[in-house]
């Protein structure tokens, strides 16, 4: 199964996440590809790929700069991701209570909007704790990971 690490960030947060889950997925000899959702155009979604979107939130609870244009493409070609598999891990700050983790929960609503199957619960990274972001996302996606297993 090949998995594609997409992230979307501001202060480099979520691409310091990507990049260590990834890395721990390639110690599983599995097939991975990072890259920042600036970069990654809808039409290159293919439903046999597993997908893991790393999204920060911004602002007043916004999408980071670097996933509007995704999202944007997302909200006007309306593609069907019917059978695409994705999980989706959001980082935030719990001091910003009203916006805490609304990013990633953007993106997600419209994934599913249209079609797309998460796997898993939605990961959250608190900044607040100072927990390593990486050490979060690995941990989590080590669960999604055995939720992919048991749907197969």
């Amino acid at each position: 199964m090949k998995i594609q690490v997409l992230f979307g960030t501001e202060s480099g947060n979520a691409e310091v996440a990507a990049e260590d889950l990834a890395e721990s997925v390639r110690n599983d000899s599995q097939e991975v590809e990072v890259q920042d959702l600036s970069s990654f155009s809808i039409s290159e979604l293919q439903h046999d790929s597993m997908y893991v979107f790393l999204c920060s939130t911004y602002g007043e609870g916004d999408l980071p700069n670097t996933a509007l244009p995704f999202y944007a493409d997302l909200s006007v070609v309306r593609p069907d991701l019917s059978g695409m598999r994705y999980a989706m891990f959001g980082l935030g700050d719990t001091f910003y209570t009203e916006t805490y983790g609304h990013g990633a929960t953007k993106l997600d609503d419209k994934l599913t909007e249209l079609g797309a199957q998460r796997v898993g619960e939605i990961g959250r990274y608190d900044a607040s704790t100072w927990e390593p972001v990486g050490e979060c996302a690995v941990a989590w996606f080590a669960g999604v990971l055995e939720d992919v297993s048991a749907v197969r």
